[in-house]
């Protein structure tokens, strides 16, 4: 099957244009990410005239290329392999103020470029045969480029109150690209920050995930901290800043730690949902915060109210309320149990019902806790991850011999109800709690007959009878 090359897409375009006596570019991101080094796959043309017919004419020209027309915005997307092409015609737009959505009317490519949210982004090549591959730059975006600067191309007032979610797709260019918000920009920033109450979360949300998925997602918190946008967005976040101190005795600011944990789990991994699992560790300190003159400040159960507060949170950014929220809960409620193992003498026992209670997700788990030991004093964190490594080994070693990862009981609540000849009851529930803490404790291990001993024994102490041997044979053969 022959791939189309980007190349090959600019030149078909080119032909089309000259054709129909019209200009065409290539144009925002894939302009910038050539000069970054950087591959991108969504391609933007916006030609002087109409989009959708050029995107017409251009995908009869190619074999297998779809493409889907958008009449209310007045743009064509042509999709072609794994390439995505959009095309529009130039505009210039203007806004009410309660809206994001602008009103459009026809415009030059300069009015064009004018409506870009950044100078990086208001760069555009020209695909005409006559000045084919020619870079306009009205607004200094190369310069900026090179001196990794985020700026607006016009007033960063108007551009802001214009569309509010530029300003979080500033901190998120500046944390991806590692640039530099420009002084005057991100002061306005911070002037018009209220203005992204307009702003649908779902659309705020996916510009939390671009930075929760960069390199470095501290950056971008801590400068929508210091533009005011966090306190606007993401309230409970905002609540863990701050240290106090009585008598002498500080905490540390969970704000920081949080931030410095989730840099550490993103130099191990991309996983999106364990780097919100980083973010939201200790979202209930401040609830739990309390002072005792002995111990000192303390967040007991900061765990268990933190899991109880991650679908709340998740249905208020509007994030998904379903497997990888329930992934998420598990992480927060769990990662302070390895962290306990590593600092007593690690049984097997303990080991054992992390494993199961972890169970798929161990591995993640690890990463997270391992990623919670932050302190000043380099010898306590080597100490702590010393420690984790027996850990590690303890669950290799007890996975291979048990096989408690995801262990199903051997015996059923059927099983049991049929041996003792009793309906649903409580009886049930006490033995399966029983023979499971009897495996995870490793009083028995984890097979049937053990397990069908036991529940003959619980059985007896609840005083019921076993009807026959008949099930205990009948299992064994199903074996």
């Amino acid at each position: 099957m022959q791939q189309y090359l980007k190349q090959d897409i600019f030149k078909i375009v080119s032909e089309v244009a000259d054709i129909e006596n019209t200009q065409a570019f290539v144009i925002g991101g894939f302009v910038r990410d050539i000069f970054l080094k950087r591959t991108s796959k969504d391609i933007d043309i916006v030609v002087l005239g109409n989009g959708i017919d050029i995107a017409k004419k251009v995908s009869k020209r190619i074999k297998r290329s779809t493409v889907s027309v958008f009449k209310n915005f007045g743009t064509a997307q042509l999709k072609c392999d794994d390439l995505e092409v959009e095309f529009v015609g130039a505009r210039k737009e203007s806004y009410r103020l309660d809206s994001r959505k602008p009103i459009v009317e026809n415009g030059t490519l300069e009015d064009d470029l004018m409506r870009r949210d950044f100078t990086i982004n208001a760069l555009a090549i020209s695909l005409n045969s006559k000045t084919y591959g020619k870079l306009l730059d009205h607004f200094k975006g190369l310069e900026d480029i090179e001196d990794r600067i985020i700026r607006t191309p016009l007033d960063p007032d108007q551009t802001f109150s214009d569309d509010p979610l530029r300003m979080i797709r500033a901190i998120r260019f500046a944390t991806q690209l590692n640039f530099t918000i420009e002084q005057k920009t991100f002061k306005s920033i911070h002037r018009n920050r209220s203005r992204i109450e307009i702003v649908s979360q779902e659309r705020i949300v996916e510009e939390l995930n671009k930075i929760l998925l960069s390199n470095r997602p501290s950056t971008g918190f801590l400068l929508l901290d210091q533009s005011g946008l966090l306190e606007l967005i993401f309230p409970k976040l905002f609540n863990l800043k701050g240290s106090e101190t009585k008598n002498g005795l500080s905490h540390k600011d969970n704000f920081l730690h949080t931030l410095q944990v989730l840099d550490n789990v993103s130099k191990k991994t991309d996983n999106l949902w364990l780097r919100w699992a980083a973010l939201l560790h200790d979202i209930a300190k401040p609830d739990t915060k309390r002072y005792f003159p002995k111990q000192g400040w303390t967040f007991h159960g900061h765990e268990f109210l933190g899991a109880k507060m991650v679908p709340v949170i998740f249905r208020d950014l509007k994030l998904p309320l379903n497997e990888k929220m329930k992934y998420v809960q598990k992480m927060v409620q769990l990662h302070l149990r390895p962290i306990i193992l590593s600092l007593e003498i690690v049984t097997d026992s303990a080991v054992r019902r992390l494993l199961f209670d972890a169970g798929d997700d161990i591995d993640d788990l690890m990463i997270l806790c391992e990623a919670d030991i932050t302190s000043k004093n380099d010898s306590t964190v080597r100490k702590h991850l010393a420690n984790f490594k027996i850990v590690r080994q303890k669950l290799k070693e007890l996975e291979e011999r048990d096989t408690i990862r995801n262990f199903q009981p051997p015996i059923t609540g059927e099983l049991i109800m049929e041996t003792f000849d009793i309906k649903p009851c409580r009886e049930i529930g006490i033995i399966k709690i029983a023979i499971k803490d009897a495996i995870l404790d490793g009083v028995i291990h984890n097979n049937f007959d053990e397990a069908y001993s036991l529940m003959l024994e619980k059985g007896k102490e609840l005083k019921l009878t076993p009807k026959s041997e008949l099930p205990k044979r009948k299992n064994k053969e199903l074996e």
